[in-house]
């Protein structure tokens, strides 16, 4: 009887570290996966450009249409609804939530290159030319239930243009 005992128990630990394991690699995936919607959410969204200040040979991004591409590419890549909760048969499982939405370009007098920093969100950079920056974050998902509250999974992402001065 005690050797089934013992044989249960190392059962019990191995199948609690396959989870663990499992949970650990569903983490990288979806941080994967948040920042590469993320870096081309920004992208889009630094398309958006003012025609108007454009032909005065200045790049000026519209921030009504630049938020608006950009909540609907990380709609379009991460398979979510209006209000960035997950859509059926997406990866994730809680919805994503945009922190930080932040435009810097030529509308604000501002001189390139510029030191970006943002201590909130640990974003340190030297931007170049006009910019979008932007942090989302997610829920974990749990398979294993733990007592401590895990942080969500935050990601940033930097699109900049570069200026040739």
């Amino acid at each position: 009887m005690d050797y089934i005992i013992k044989l249960a128990f190392v059962l019990l630990i191995f199948i609690y570290s396959w989870f663990f394991q499992i949970q650990n690699q569903e983490w990288d995936v979806q941080r994967s996966m948040l920042k590469d919607a993320n870096n081309l959410a920004v992208h889009d969204a630094s398309q958006e450009l003012n025609e108007t200040a454009r032909a005065e040979g200045r790049l000026v991004i519209d921030p009504v249409e630049a938020y608006a591409a950009f909540r609907q590419s990380l709609q379009h890549n991460l398979g979510l609804d209006d209000s960035l909760s997950p859509l059926a048969g997406s990866r994730l499982q809680a919805q994503v939530r945009i922190v930080k939405f932040d435009i810097v370009d030529e509308s604000e007098g501002v001189s390139f290159p510029l030191l970006y920093e943002d201590s909130t969100y640990g974003i340190t950079k030297y931007i170049q030319g006009p910019s979008v920056i932007a942090v989302i974050e997610t829920q974990h998902p749990l398979l294993i239930s733990r007592t401590k509250v895990q942080e969500a999974i935050r990601v940033p992402a930097v699109q900049e243009y570069k200026m040739n001065n």
